[in-house]
């Protein structure tokens, strides 16, 4: 039954890569970036043998917690993204438990990150090659780390398994670990440099080693240093946790196979309107509220929504670094940017709902026009926002007006541009419901060519604005900046009206096709 498992599980595979030309190319390309990450990582933990023993043992250490706990969040992010031999699907055949438990976990194992960790896990073995002892403990904690690492997978997503069918659960854990995953690098960039990391890393390392993140990582430092009874005790804690998080699988599993997850939902009452009430009873207005409603409750637009603060808070991590914050400076123009291209793809994220627009007879015009104004209404005050922040933090007041003029600028037309695009072209997004990390197969040449040509093309229509700002800065002259801030709405107004109108038309020529086009991922 086992080796049925590992069959089933690389014929799941097998079976993914042929669906789609452009799938195998990204699978090839993601086990390449994998094999080079893997490699670089080998090399590191080769060339450890000849450092000394505590910067060794504190990386080898605090790296093995890192993937440790990478194996445990991981499956909640990407809920649903990987559904092959889900436990649910054998509620109807009587597997014996402990052929489940080890083909399942076994099959766990087949795949990029599995075979990636299991790699560099015993890479550590050369690490602490000093001697025969400290060789074989490094290969028992070893495997001891990785079947953790799996297991944990296991338990995690054996214990989400409902949670993980709520839109609610899957949108609130997706964004509550990309915050910390954005903020985390510059953070220890500013940590290094103050040089606070040295003095409390190894003190780390030396803790987590008597916990069940890391002590199998230390088993064969600690064999290496001469520490055989610390090493035994560890080797004692790891397998004592592979054992308690396969005894807490199996409970989960047990439960799950009689009593499988519910996937649907509460019949539920007619309600409050929401937006859809508040607004005027014109066709624009109405699809301004739609819009509203999908960038609030859609994980796939405020995820989006959700890096946007977060980039302040980058660039400020690396003012510190630098101790010169004009970085901030291209906060306003980048987030203009980003917010107004967000909408270039939204006949394709609306998928088959589009065809509410096509039913209901809204013009093209209409459509087009409550779409910017849904984008507008936050996008506008964040970019104002951000400009008179980074003012104040810079005490540039003087340059402001030119940075406001191409931010806004950079806003409208960008945002007319997109009317255009998304009224004409569709590309492959994550399909409603799903995770926002989950994209699936479709035109990447023609999804690559899309975007790259639009934001060249948004380049050269915010040229005059872009000419002007950097006349200011070189020059000094600051009336061009004022220039700038009365040009930049203005053009970008009269480009956002044209990209309007002309989206509108296309969406009325074209309605029905783009209706085909998104239905076709669903």
């Amino acid at each position: 039954m086992v080796a049925h498992l590992l069959r089933l599980k690389l014929a799941l595979l097998r079976n993914g890569l042929r669906r789609s030309p452009w799938q195998l190319a990204g699978m090839v390309l993601a086990a390449l970036y994998a094999l080079g990450v893997v490699a670089t990582l080998v090399l590191i933990l080769v060339a450890l043998r000849s450092a000394p023993h505590e910067a060794a043992y504190t990386a080898v250490v605090l790296g093995g917690t890192a993937a440790f706990g990478g194996w445990g969040i991981v499956p909640v992010v990407a809920a649903a993204t990987d559904l092959t031999l889900d436990p649910s699907r054998f509620t109807t055949f009587a597997v014996p438990m402990t052929q489940l438990l080890a083909g399942l976990a076994l099959a766990g194992l087949l795949g990029v990150p599995g075979l990636a960790t299991l790699l560099v896990a015993l890479a550590t073995v050369a690490t602490w090659s000093t001697g025969i002892v400290p060789a074989l403990a490094a290969v028992a904690g070893a495997l001891l780390g990785v079947a953790g690492c799996i297991i944990l997978a296991k338990v995690v997503t054996t214990a989400t398994a409902g949670l993980a069918a709520s839109r609610r659960f899957k949108d609130a854990s997706g964004l509550a670990f990309l915050v910390p995953l954005v903020v985390l690098v510059p953070v220890l960039a500013v940590l290094a440099k103050e040089g606070q990391a040295p003095a409390f890393l190894p003190d780390l390392a030396r803790v987590l080693s008597w916990t069940p993140l890391g002590a199998a990582w230390s088993v064969g430092g600690d064999a290496s240093a001469g520490l055989g009874g610390a090493a035994a005790l560890k080797l004692l804690i790891a397998a004592a946790t592979v054992a308690g998080l396969t005894w807490w699988w199996k409970a989960l599993l047990e439960r799950a196979l009689v009593t499988p997850p519910f996937a649907g939902s509460a019949k539920r009452g007619g309600g409050h309107p929401g937006l859809l009430g508040a607004v005027p009873a014109v066709p624009a207005a109405a699809v301004m509220a739609r819009c509203l409603t999908y960038w609030v409750k859609d994980p796939r637009y405020s995820g989006s929504l959700a890096v946007i603060p977060l980039l302040p808070l980058v660039l400020y991590f690396q003012g510190v670094q630098t101790g010169d914050f004009d970085g901030l400076v291209i906060l306003p123009p980048l987030v203009a940017f980003i917010l107004a291209w967000s909408i270039s793809a939204d006949v394709s994220y609306d998928n088959t709902a589009f065809a509410l627009h096509l039913a209901t007879g809204v013009s093209g015009a209409a459509d087009r026009l409550g779409r910017v104004l849904a984008c507008l209404a936050f996008a506008l005050p964040v970019v104002l926002a951000f400009g008179v922040g980074q003012a104040a933090l810079n005490g540039s007041w003087t340059g402001l007006p030119g940075l406001l003029g191409l931010s806004v600028g950079i806003l409208l037309t960008g945002l007319g541009l997109s009317s255009v695009v998304s009224a004409r072209y569709t590309v492959a997004v994550p399909l409603p419901g799903d995770s926002p990390f989950k994209k699936p197969p479709g035109n990447v040449a023609q999804t690559l060519a899309v975007q790259l040509i639009g934001m060249a093309l948004l380049g050269v229509l915010v040229l005059p604005e872009a000419v002007l700002f950097v006349a200011e800065v070189t020059t000094g002259n600051h009336v061009l900046g004022w220039a700038n801030l009365a040009a930049g709405p203005l053009l970008g107004l009269a480009l956002l009206a044209g990209g309007v109108r002309l989206g509108g038309r296309w969406l009325d020529a074209r309605g029905p096709e783009l209706l085909a086009q998104v239905a076709v991922n669903r």
